[in-house]
């Protein structure tokens, strides 16, 4: 079998990048490999003209890559930058830089992380659409443009062809989103423990969360959640939960929000899509079975769920992935 031909992703580094944010593409997209150990994405870096860029630290990086690299894109990706002038200021494109995103063909998928979102928006990409940023610009890009539907309370944006993330950290969620959406769930938990970090963070949930690090003064939520991820092909009640750390009710929500940024119900349904989402890629188990064991109970309630966050019922979803598996690219 013919060994597919990668997904080629483009990063165009801007002067005033965060070599952080640079590096999460390459990271993350960069440990994708199929069941062969072949890689499912390329990654080129790219600037407005190929040689230095200025990076927000003490130190430049050099890119081999001009701006012609984005016309080879199949997804291009703009990281954050501390300099991007009339763009952050008038919410206009540079000459030079509205040059380059020239380059970008038509239906190529565009994905920001952070500020980068104000370079889609000066072109023109976030018109009319849902998008986030950094929850401490989010004011300002709504200000400089209204046309689009800033969510300031969320990780991340999917909007189909165009993807926009908060800051930072927020990155590593989209573009493990984005290997989860291209290549199932397995794929992307194994780029996941690679890069030893969480393997899903929902985009919904929020930028800023009140106590993102438990005080060991404070009774947390962690107990609870351990005990609810060993059962949840159990019903798992909010009271189990609280009690679980000897908490009311209304304590328990509390904290847990405090904690995780998103109530105990949406995360228990959270964990229980992942669960589904794994035992269809990874068995042959009916669906009736895999919503029982991810805690759905019926099927027609694991189809709502599945639907409502992916787009597709269960036996699309399992026959995507299968497809993608069987042809080696998953």
């Amino acid at each position: 079998m013919d060994q597919p031909v990668p997904h080629r992703v483009v990063v165009l580094a801007l002067d005033g990048l965060l070599p952080f944010e640079l590096g999460i593409p390459h990271r993350i997209f960069g440990r994708a490999k199929d069941s062969e150990g072949h890689p499912l994405y390329e990654i080129v870096t790219c600037g407005v003209a190929a040689g230095p860029v200025a990076t927000d630290a003490d130190f430049l990086i050099s890119v081999d890559h001009g701006p012609e690299a984005l016309a080879t894109a199949d997804t291009v990706v703009v990281p954050a930058s501390y300099e991007l002038g009339p763009v952050y200021a008038e919410g206009r494109l540079t000459d030079e830089l509205a040059a380059a995103l020239d380059h970008v063909r038509p239906g190529t998928r565009l994905v920001s992380i952070c500020t980068g979102g104000y370079v889609l928006a000066a072109a023109g990409f976030l018109d009319g659409r849902p998008a986030t940023t950094h929850w401490s610009s989010a004011e300002h890009f709504q200000r400089l443009f209204p046309s689009i539907r800033v969510d300031a309370d969320v990780l991340f944006i999917d909007d189909g062809d165009v993807l926009t993330s908060a800051g930072v950290a927020a990155g590593i969620d989209l573009c493990l989103h984005i290997v989860r959406r291209d290549h199932g769930a397995a794929v992307a938990n194994e780029v996941a423990r690679r890069t030893v970090v969480p393997p899903y963070r929902d985009g919904g949930q929020a930028q800023y969360v009140h106590r993102p690090v438990p005080d060991p003064q404070f009774a947390t939520t962690t107990t609870a959640r351990a005990w609810a991820l060993e059962r949840l092909h159990e019903p798992i009640q909010l009271r189990d939960m609280a009690r679980r750390e000897a908490m009311s009710v209304r304590t328990f929500t509390r904290r847990f929000r405090e904690e995780v940024g998103i109530s105990p119900g949406q995360w228990l349904t959270q964990q229980r899509v992942e669960r589904a989402r794994h035992l269809l890629e990874s068995t042959d188990l009916p669906v009736d079975q895999v919503a029982r064991d991810a805690g759905f109970g019926t099927a027609q309630s694991m189809r709502q769920h599945l639907q409502a966050t992916l787009g597709v019922p269960p036996t699309v979803y399992r026959r995507t992935f299968r497809t993608a598996a069987r042809n080696g690219t998953g």
